[in-house]
């Protein structure tokens, strides 16, 4: 299994999407990080050799950031946005949708599962 920024890529697949398992990595990155190599993106990942492999790897950690530390930048900047107390981060910290979704209705993904709230039984008086 060819191993690239950490990673383990697919075998079976075609390069161009065996790249998108990296972290940071999307479609448009990917190919090009192939137009830079010269490396045809239908081509499998076993038939790269292995000085292929070497100059995608190379690409990758020269140009872009990916994996741990972007991981760890994106984490860095949502808790820059609570420390400062900003609306996105008020809605980060809470568990709500951060770019102006509405939540009346869906928002379940963020929101998670339903939380039943007692309703007011019949009042007599």
């Amino acid at each position: 299994m060819p191993r690239i920024a950490g990673i383990d890529i697919p075998e079976k697949k075609k390069i161009r999407y065996g790249l998108r398992y990296i972290f940071g990595i999307g479609p448009k990155l990917a190919d090009d990080v192939l137009a830079k190599a010269g490396i045809d993106g239908e081509r499998r990942a076993t038939d790269l050799t292995d000085q292929e492999i070497a100059q995608i790897a190379s690409i990758i950690d020269g140009s872009y950031i990916v994996e741990g530390a972007l991981r760890r930048q994106v984490q860095q900047d949502i808790q820059r946005l609570k420390d400062i107390r900003s609306y996105r981060g008020d809605r980060h910290r809470r568990g709500l949708p951060v770019r102006g979704q509405r939540t009346r209705c869906n928002a379940r993904t963020r929101k998670g599962k339903k939380k039943t709230v007692a309703g007011k039984k019949g009042v007599k008086g």
